[in-house]
This record gives C-alpha cells, sequence and structure tokens, in this order.
C-alpha cells in the first residue's frame, strides 16, 4: 500500500499545495492553508479518481428528457428564489448566521415537500426530539417528513437510498463527515470530500439536496470556496441586527436568476411569507422629510421600492465621515466627487450617512442618482415630495445613463400611488405611464434642477 499523501488545502479556494506557505498559490489569500492528510488515494486510486460512479453514456440534446414539474416548497417567496421551484438531482447551498432561520425555513419547507414526496432531514447538530419540539411549535407535528440523527454521510446517504427520498436536507454540512477521509467533521477535507459525495449522490439518483452551511465572520459559507462551485444553487441569510424581517438572496442559481430575493417575517410559528416587500421597505412619513428618497430597484425577476436615506452635517474634526449602511461606500465617495465636479457643490466639509431602509443591499447602479438626490435633501433641509420616485446611474462625466427595465420600475411605482418621476432620457417608455408625470434628464445639472422643483 502506498504512503499517505499529506497535502496543504486552501479554506479560500480550496487549491492544494505540497507544503505550507504564508500565501495560497492559486487566490494569493494569506494564512488560509491547512494541512491533512489522504489516505484514500493510496488505497482506492481508481474510485478516487472516477468517484465510485459508473461510466456514463454520450447522449445528443436532442434525445434528452422533457424535465419533470419543479416541486413547491409551500411559500412562493423560495420558489421564487429557487427559480420557481425545488428542481430533481439538484444540491442547494444555505448559509446564514447563527440563528438568523436557516433550520426553520428548512424544517417548514420540508414539512410541504413531504405532502409530495419522501422527505429526509438528517440533522447532525441536534437530536430527533429537539427537532420534533421545534416541528411542534411551528404547527408541523402532523407532517410525514423523516427524520434522523446522523453524522456520516455513508450511512445517510443508505437511509435515503432505502426509502427512495426525493429530497434529502443536511443539516449542517461542517458537522457530517464521510470515512473516505480522516480527518474531524468541518474540516477542509471533509467539507470538500463531503459535499462532492453528496452532490454526486443528488446527480446520480435525481434526488434534490439541501446543505445547511455555517458562515464565518466575514459573512461568507465556512470551508473551502470548491463548496460553493459544486452546487447549483447558493443562497444566503440576509438580516439586521434586531430586523424581524429575512432576506434569501440566491448567489448563484442554475435553475434561476442569480440575484432574486425572498422576504420573510419571522415570527412565533416560524418565517412567514411577505408578498408585498414594498411596503416594508416603505416607511410613508406624515409629512415630506429631508434626505429621504424613494427609488424602484430591480432584485432578480421583480422591481421593488425602497427608501433611501441621507444625513448631510458639519464635520466636527478634520477628517469629515463618508458611511454607507446597505451601500457601497466607495461609490458613495465617488458620486460625491462628481456632484463637487460637475455641479459645483462640495460636501468636503461635511459628513455624509447613507442608509437603505429595511435591511437591503442595494448593489445596483441605479441607485446613484437617489443617493445624490437625498444628499441634495439633506444638506438644503428641502424635502422631496412624498410622490416622487428617482433612478438612475451616474457616470463619472456627469451624465445620467440608463439601467435596465426602465419601464417596469416606472409601471410598478405608479401602482403604489407615485405621480413624478425623475429618470433617465432613455428610460422614459415611448407611450408614458398613465397618471405619472416623468421627467427626463441627461446630466446631473438637469436632474438637480429637476429635483429642486417642489411639484
Amino acid at each position: 500500500m502506498a504512503k499517505p499523501r499529506t497535502v496543504f488545502v486552501c479554506s479560500s479556494c480550496g487549491g492544494e499545495a505540497v507544503r505550507w506557505q504564508g500565501q495560497c498559490p492559486a487566490c494569493g489569500e494569506w494564512n488560509t492553508l491547512s494541512q491533512f492528510t489522504d489516505r484514500s488515494q493510496s488505497s482506492k486510486p481508481a474510485n478516487r479518481r472516477s468517484g465510485g460512479a459508473a461510466p456514463q453514456p454520450v447522449q445528443g440534446l436532442a434525445d434528452l428528457p422533457e424535465p419533470g414539474d419543479r416541486l413547491s416548497t409551500g411559500t412562493e417567496e423560495f420558489d421564487r428564489v429557487l427559480g420557481g421551484g425545488l428542481v430533481a438531482g439538484s444540491a442547494t447551498l444555505i448559509g446564514g448566521d447563527p440563528g438568523i432561520g436557516k433550520s426553520t425555513l428548512l424544517l417548514q419547507s420540508s414539512a410541504a415537500l413531504a405532502a409530495q414526496a419522501p422527505v429526509l432531514y438528517a440533522t447532525g447538530e441536534e437530536s430527533v426530539r429537539q427537532v420534533g419540539l421545534r416541528a411542534t411549535r411551528l404547527g408541523l407535528g402532523a407532517a410525514t417528513l423523516k427524520l434522523v440523527a446522523e453524522t456520516s454521510v455513508e450511512r445517510i446517504l443508505a437511509e435515503s437510498d432505502a426509502m427512495k427520498a426525493r429530497v434529502l436536507v443536511i443539516d449542517s454540512i461542517q458537522t457530517v463527515a464521510t470515512e473516505a477521509v480522516e480527518s474531524a467533521p468541518g474540516s477542509v477535507s471533509q467539507l470538500r470530500e463531503s459535499g462532492a459525495r453528496l452532490v454526486q449522490h443528488a446527480k446520480a439518483s435525481g434526488t434534490a439536496v439541501f446543505l445547511i452551511g455555517h458562515v464565518t465572520k466575514e459573512g461568507t459559507i465556512a470551508g473551502p470556496r470548491v463548496l460553493e462551485h459544486l452546487v447549483d444553487t447558493v443562497l444566503y441569510f440576509e438580516s439586521d441586527s434586531g430586523s424581524r424581517y429575512r432576506i434569501v438572496r440566491a448567489v448563484k442559481n442554475r435553475f434561476g436568476a442569480a440575484n432574486e430575493i425572498g422576504v420573510f417575517a419571522m415570527t412565533e410559528q416560524g418565517l412567514r411569507e411577505v408578498k408585498n416587500p414594498s411596503a416594508i421597505f416603505l416607511s410613508r412619513h406624515d409629512a415630506p422629510v429631508a434626505g429621504s428618497v424613494v427609488t424602484v430597484t430591480r432584485e432578480g425577476t421583480r422591481p421593488m421600492l425602497i427608501e433611501v436615506q441621507a444625513l448631510v452635517d458639519p464635520a466636527q474634526g478634520s477628517n469629515p465621515r463618508r458611511v454607507a449602511v446597505g451601500y457601497d461606500g466607495n461609490r458613495v465617495a465617488m458620486l460625491l466627487a462628481v456632484l463637487h465636479r460637475h455641479a459645483g457643490i462640495a460636501l468636503h466639509a461635511h459628513d455624509v450617512f447613507v442608509n437603505v431602509v429595511g435591511g437591503v443591499r442595494l448593489s445596483e447602479t441605479g441607485a446613484d442618482l437617489p443617493v445624490l438626490a437625498a444628499a441634495l435633501s439633506s444638506l438644503e433641509s428641502r424635502p422631496q415630495p412624498v410622490d416622487r420616485v428617482v433612478f438612475g446611474e451616474v457616470g463619472l462625466a456627469g451624465e445620467i445613463r440608463p439601467v435596465p427595465f426602465g419601464e417596469e420600475r416606472l409601471r410598478e411605482a405608479a401602482k403604489h400611488g407615485f405621480r413624478h418621476a425623475v429618470v433617465p432620457r432613455a428610460n422614459v417608455p415611448r407611450k408614458g405611464v398613465e397618471g405619472m408625470r416623468i421627467d427626463a434628464v441627461t446630466r446631473l445639472d438637469e436632474a438637480i434642477a429637476a429635483l429642486s422643483r417642489s411639484d
């Protein structure tokens, strides 16, 4: 028998090195290499190379069978994030902070799926009784869901095959281990090998697999980055501290739109879907308030109305602060520089704070103009009309650039009672929007003039 192989694996990208180094040679991250001994390659090199799977025949694209119907998880919001429901043979990785609701969401979804097909819920962190108590609290005690408290990947897969499960939930991937690797659960080698075994099982048997993953202090799923590359869908829970709302965002999805979000409210009976997210992200004030602007963002496949707030205050020190919550702080600094260069409005002696209401993180450029509009409103103590909506990208040359799906955004705003919009000229629909006056702008100075009008 050959000598066991010792390698060093990067916890960030999953790359291997033959000796320890301070910096990973594959991704360049520092202090991410950890040692493990791989004994399986010396004893079963053939199986290691092929993954133990039988050779697959070559098939023509036109000869492939029609995709089967997706399984509903019982909530429209979760189905939306998955791309319309659960696909047979898919592998989904869900990450989030401790106590944010990962196990609760999957327990509720598993109970709903169990009414349509056999479902196995494998827990490595809790006993079956503990999961049963949570199910009773959530009102799921009568569900036909099957539970098993097990940490061995081989035994979990054997139970799944025995009951012919169509859905398998692993809670969590950091607690299970495969016999092929002699290292502790949660180590880099175990995560990579266990994840590969479970994904291979999903593809070979057609069983949809859910993997719950712990996250690091940076908010990313713990373990090698290769774990995210193995699965079909990667979902993240997002929430502000103390907020009762939870946002599930699809970071990667082979069966639907990436960056799609589902909004849930945490209650005593578990997670409840929020079917009209715009209502919770808009805080309608009794009277117009300076520093508040409403924009229409597009998250995945639907537009949502979100309130952007800004506070501009004279700086108390020599270094003015630039703080952004829910928005890129570097982009805020860039927008303030554009405002100074092309509109002559300097904020170098002011602290600028930007906040996106509701705990949403805006990553699209359509929020550029609303951020500047909110900052100007706060600086001049001039509230924007409550029925005005603003969106558009601001370029470094001072131009206002269009954003995708402009007409759809305007119609969503009109549906919620907004009667005035300041948008890029290229986003103005030819036939207009019934009941809405639209100011089309192409330059930053035009946008500031339109925003300064109170009507």
